[in-house]
């Protein structure tokens, strides 16, 4: 059985029991009391949710998936785009390197010519 490992969005593999053994659930991380679980408000990812005409009913489980997708998104662009700033000798991001980390990963295709600027 795959299980998240604690806090770290990774998966790992688990002993299980055999049998009928109840879906994995991920753990909370444990390193300080009272530690956010996301870092995007919930509360402004449900109204995004809810802005979409064609969603009537989102669940609170429903609403940290996607808040938890959007972070792993993020962070997953920002990366690429930092490697592009990096081949330019530089720390700073810059919206070229968002825009080359788009054309160079298949996964952000999806992305071109989203974010064109018109004047």
């Amino acid at each position: 059985m795959a299980a998240l490992a604690a806090g770290k969005g990774a998966f790992r593999e688990e002993e299980g029991t055999g049998g009928d053994a109840a879906a994995p659930q991920p753990h909370a991380p444990t390193s300080a009391p009272g530690a956010r679980l996301s870092r995007l408000p919930l509360a402004r990812v449900k109204a995004l949710v809810k802005a979409d005409p064609d969603v009537t009913l989102a669940g609170q489980e429903a609403i940290f998936i996607l808040a938890r997708a959007a972070e792993l998104f993020v962070e997953t662009i920002a990366k690429d785009a930092y490697c592009c700033a990096q081949q330019g000798k530089r720390k700073t991001l810059q919206r070229r390197d968002l825009d080359n980390a788009i054309e160079a990963v298949d996964e952000f295709a999806f992305l071109e010519g989203e974010f064109s600027i018109t004047g």
